[in-house]
């Protein structure tokens, strides 16, 4: 049984992730429920990588079926 770790991004990773969405746009989406919940960690927020790389690609699917 393979063991995977989650990786977890900083707001600065995530905005460049997302293409260099401004802070303000993160927080209005995360508000929105439009992006995952992130964790906090000794008061910073971390994101789970693979559940925004998941989030990413139901947007692409979504996109695809319009």
């Amino acid at each position: 049984m393979t063991q995977t770790r989650n990786r977890y991004i900083t707001l600065d990773q995530l905005s460049k992730k997302l293409g260099g969405r401004s802070r303000s746009s993160i927080y209005r989406d995360l508000e929105n429920g439009h992006i995952p919940n992130p964790i906090r960690i000794g008061g910073r927020l971390y994101w789970c990588e693979d559940e925004v790389d998941d989030f990413m690609k139901t947007l692409r699917i979504g996109s695809n079926a319009s």
